[in-house]
C-alpha cells in the first residue's frame, strides 16, 4: 500500500514537474524564434586605395578613404604605374561602418575576414606556397570630427591559398585568382563609434618581403558582429534565468543541510554542476555596454569550458552512483581514470583559447592558424583533447552498459526481496532510467538544431510569420540545458517527508520513519538505512 502511494506520488510530481518545464522550453524557442533578429550580420566591406605622399609614412597618420578629410585616391594601379606611386605609397583604406551608420557596443564583436583579388600576369606570377605581409593599424574615434586614436598595430604575414582554374598564358592574363579567405582581425568589443583601418603592403626585393605575390587588384573585408536586437535578448534570458537557477541551488543545498548525514558525492556533483550553470548566467554582459572589456570574449569561452567539465563528470559519476552493487562509491577518486581525460582535454582547450583569443587581447590581428608553428601547435592541442574526449566517451559507454546489465539482473530478482529492499531498487532504476531519456532527449535536441541551423537559410517564413532559425536554437538550447539542471536539483534533492513506522519501513522493523528521496542512496536522518547497509552486504557477500 505505502508502495503504491508512493510511486502515485512520484509520478504525479514528475508530470507536473515535467509539463511545467516543457512550457518553459517552448518558450526558450520561442523567444530566439520570433522576437530576436538573427545572431549576427556580416557587412561587406571594399578598401579605397589611398596614396601615402608623407615622408618615412608617418604611423601616427590616418587615411580616410572618405569624408571631408578624406585621403587622395588611386582608381586602380595601372593610375599608380601611370603617375610612378611605389607600392609602399599605397594604403588601403576601410572606415567602419559604412558611411551614415555608426557602430554600438551592443554589437559585443567584430571578426574580419580578408579576400584578395590578385590578377594573374605572366611577369608577375604568384608563387607556389606564397606569404603576403601586412602592415596594418586600427584606430577609433567616438565623434567624426575628432582625431583618431590609435588601438592596435602589427605587421602580419599570411599564407596564400590560391588556384588558377585556367592556363597560365598570354590569353589568361588579368583573369584571377580563386583565393581562400584569410583571418584578419578580431575584436571581443565594439566600445566606440567608428573604427579605421589602414594596411600597407610594404615591398622589399632584397629581403623578399611581398614579392611573387602576384598582382593585387583588391582587398575586400567581411566584417561579421552580433545584432543589437539579438543581444538584448540574450542579455534579458541570462538576467531571467541568473535567479531561477540561483534560488534553486540555495534551495537544494538547504534541503542538504537540514540532513544530520554529510552529503553524498552525487548530490556534491549536482550542487557544483548548479554553481557552473549559474557562472554561465550571470550577465556580465551588461558591464559590456558601457565598458571596454575586450576580454569577454575569452572569459565566455572559460565559463562555457567550466560548465561542460562538470556536465561531462556528472554523466561519469551519476552513472558510477548508480552502479547498484559496486563496493567503492562516494568518493571522486573512484572516478580518477574516467574524469582525469574530462581535466586533460579541458586543460588543451584552454591552453588553446589562451594561445589564440588570449594573446588578441594584445593584437586584435593575431592568429594562430598563419604559421606552421602555430597550426602544428593547434592541431596538437586539438588532437589530445579528441583523444580524451573519445576515451571519456568509450568509459561513459562501458559504465552505462554496466548500470544496464546490473538493472536487468535485478529486475529478475525484485519480487523475491523484501518490500523496502524492492522500493529501493525500483527506485534507483526508475530514476537512472529517468535521467538517461533526459539526457539523450538533451543530447538529440542540441545536434539536431545545430544540424538543423547549418544547412537552412536561417529563418523559415511561414505565411506572415518569420521563424529565425539561429537565433532560436542559441536561445532554445541555452535554456534547455538550464531547464535541465534546474531539473537535477528539484528532483533529486533529499525528501523530508516521513510516512511513518509500519508504511515506511514494512518488514525491515526499524524504529523510526524512513526517509524518502530522490538520490542514488535513500539515507535516514540519523545516516544510512538498514535497507542500504543489507543491500551491500548481500551484494558484497
Amino acid at each position: 500500500m505505502a508502495g503504491a502511494i508512493i510511486e502515485n506520488m512520484s509520478t504525479k510530481k514528475l508530470c507536473i514537474v515535467g509539463g511545467i518545464l516543457l512550457v518553459f522550453q517552448v518558450v526558450a524557442f520561442l523567444v530566439g524564434g520570433l522576437i530576436a533578429p538573427s545572431p549576427t550580420t556580416a557587412v561587406p566591406y571594399m578598401s579605397v586605395k589611398c596614396i601615402d605622399v608623407r615622408k618615412n609614412h608617418h604611423k601616427t597618420k590616418w587615411l580616410m578613404p572618405w569624408g571631408p578629410n578624406h585621403c587622395e585616391k588611386l582608381k586602380d594601379f595601372d593610375e599608380a604605374v601611370s603617375r610612378q606611386i611605389e607600392a609602399n605609397d599605397i594604403v588601403f583604406a576601410v572606415h567602419i561602418p559604412l558611411p551614415s551608420k555608426e557602430m554600438s557596443p551592443w554589437f559585443q564583436f567584430m571578426l574580419f575576414i580578408m579576400q584578395l583579388d590578385i590578377a594573374f600576369k605572366m611577369d608577375n606570377d604568384l608563387k607556389e606556397n606564397a606569404e603576403i605581409t601586412l602592415d596594418v593599424s586600427l584606430a577609433y574615434r567616438d565623434d567624426m570630427f575628432d582625431d583618431w586614436e590609435e588601438i592596435a598595430h602589427a605587421i602580419e604575414i599570411r599564407k596564400l591559398k590560391c588556384t588558377f582554374g585556367s592556363p597560365k598564358t598570354l590569353e589568361s592574363e588579368g583573369r584571377h585568382y580563386d583565393c581562400d579567405f584569410l583571418p584578419f582581425m578580431e575584436i571581443g568589443s565594439v566600445a566606440h563609434k567608428y573604427y579605421l583601418i589602414n594596411i600597407r603592403l610594404p615591398v622589399n626585393e632584397r629581403k623578399g618581403i611581398n614579392v611573387g605575390i602576384g598582382e593585387i587588384k583588391d582587398i575586400r573585408l567581411v566584417g561579421i558582429h552580433q545584432n543589437g536586437g539579438f543581444t538584448k535578448v540574450w542579455f534579458a534570458m541570462k538576467t531571467f534565468l541568473t535567479p531561477s537557477i540561483l534560488i534553486i541551488m540555495v534551495w537544494y543545498w538547504r534541503r542538504i543541510t537540514l540532513m544530520t548525514r554529510a552529503p553524498v558525492l552525487l548530490e556534491k556533483v549536482i550542487f557544483a554542476l548548479g554553481i557552473s550553470m549559474t557562472f554561465i548566467n550571470i550577465p556580465v554582459e551588461w558591464f559590456s555596454i558601457g565598458f571596454d572589456w575586450t576580454w569577454m570574449l575569452l572569459f565566455g569561452d572559460i565559463r562555457q569550458g567550466i560548465f561542460y567539465a562538470m556536465l561531462l563528470s556528472f554523466w561519469i559519476i551519476f552513472c558510477g552512483e548508480h552502479m547498484m552493487d559496486q563496493n567503492e562509491r562516494n568518493h571522486l577518486s573512484g572516478y580518477w581514470k574516467q574524469v582525469g581525460p574530462i581535466a586533460v582535454g579541458s586543460f588543451c582547450l584552454f591552453i588553446f583559447d589562451m594561445c589564440e583569443r588570449g594573446v588578441q587581447l594584445k593584437n586584435p590581428f593575431y592568429s594562430i592558424w598563419t604559421t606552421e608553428v602555430g597550426t602544428e601547435l593547434a592541431m596538437a592541442f586539438i588532437i589530445v583533447a579528441g583523444i580524451c574526449l573519445c576515451l571519456y566517451f568509450l568509459f561513459l559507454c562501458f559504465m552505462v552498459f554496466q548500470v544496464f546489465r546490473n538493472i536487468s539482473g535485478k529486475q529478475s530478482s525484485l519480487p523475491a526481496m523484501s518490500k523496502a529492499r524492492r522500493l529501493h531498487y525500483e527506485g534507483l532504476i526508475f530514476r537512472f532510467k529517468f535521467l538517461m531519456l533526459i539526457t539523450l532527449a538533451c543530447a538529440a535536441m542540441t545536434v539536431i538544431f545545430f544540424i538543423v541551423s547549418q544547412v537552412t537559410e536561417g529563418h523559415w517564413k511561414w505565411g506572415d510569420i518569420t521563424i529565425q532559425v539561429n537565433s532560436a536554437f542559441f536561445t532554445g538550447i541555452y535554456g534547455m540545458w538550464n531547464l535541465y539542471v534546474f531539473a537535477l536539483m528539484f528532483l533529486y534533492a533529499p525528501s523530508h517527508k516521513n510516512y511513518g513506522e509500519d508504511q515506511s519501513n514494512g518488514d525491515l522493523g526499524v524504529n523510526s520513519g524512513e526517509e524518502l528521496q530522490l538520490t542514488t542512496t535513500i539515507t535516514h536522518v540519523d545516516g544510512p538505512t538498514e535497507v542500504y547497509k543489507l543491500a551491500r552486504k548481500e551484494a558484497q557477500e
